[in-house]
């Protein structure tokens, strides 16, 4: 049977794209679902189709025989493993890239972080992030997002830097400097609050599960990482280590760029 007969019009949707490069979050943002539903889609495609990698995908939907070797009552064994592995080896190009950005950055910052927060949300399937600057005493400011809804957006420019109580993520981040994983962000007290922050991240932003990532240069808090997911789909062990090195890149990014900004201001004419 051809694909077209085995495969959902959604599915063979899903399996082309996936085939032909896009990534989980590309597909998502496309079709308006989560990225995490891609997954399960294509786990799906794997195993009906009976491939075990995205070149196998492509041949068969180019018209390939299935792969007589794969056993019916293993492929959904089979399928589950080559996308982690597929999974595995996205990470390792992912952060290959990031610091090949960060290498070639030339100090500009904003194309850097946009680009990190990028392979973040794609990795750990969150629909958008932001990077705050800590400026002291639960103090922070939105500097840089990606995919961020733009009500909450508007909120955060117009807020400038603003403090934030100790009861939110960040809030917890300034105190205890460690990571803020919180399962829903409506499910917790502050949400029955008038707490200004609060209310635009679950209103204005549609955000459900959430982490934070404390960004620390030396022993003192620069800023936050932090990925959002529009869901209650709390963030597991991996996604908060995917999440917490791009954090670590994030500062090393930064630095970069205020060492490069440091040498040009040397070594301009008075």
């Amino acid at each position: 049977m051809s694909p077209d007969e085995i495969l959902s019009p959604r599915e063979i949707e899903i399996a082309s794209a996936y085939a032909q490069g896009d990534t989980y979050q590309a597909i998502a943002e496309r079709l308006g679902i989560a990225p995490s539903t891609v997954r399960t889609h294509l786990a799906t495609i794997y195993r009906k189709l009976e491939v075990s990698s995205k070149l196998e995908l492509h041949a068969r939907l180019s018209g390939a025989p299935p792969d007589a070797g794969m056993q019916t009552d293993h492929a959904a064994v089979i399928s589950e493993l080559a996308l982690s592995l597929e999974e595995a080896l996205r990470r390792e190009q992912a952060l290959a890239e990031v610091l090949r950005i960060i290498s070639r950055s030339q100090g500009e910052i904003d194309a850097v972080m946009s680009a990190i927060l990028g392979f973040a949300l794609d990795l750990c399937e969150a629909e958008f992030g932001i990077l705050f600057d800590h400026h002291g005493e639960r103090r922070f400011a939105a500097t840089h997002s990606r995919g961020i809804p733009d009500p909450f957006r508007d909120w955060l420019d117009a807020e400038g830097i603003f403090a934030v109580s100790p009861r939110t993520g960040l809030g917890r981040l300034a105190t205890g400097h460690g990571v803020v994983n919180i399962y829903d962000v409506r499910a917790e007290e502050l949400f029955q609050t008038d707490d200004p922050l609060r209310h635009a991240t679950a209103i204005l932003g549609g955000a459900r599960s959430f982490v934070a990532i404390p960004m620390m240069s030396g022993d003192q808090l620069a800023g936050a990482f932090t990925i959002y997911r529009q869901s209650v789909r709390p963030f597991s062990a991996q996604a908060t280590a995917l999440a917490q090195t791009f954090a670590d890149q994030s500062v090393i990014a930064l630095d970069n760029a205020r060492m490069v900004s440091a040498l040009r201001s040397d070594t301009r004419p008075p």
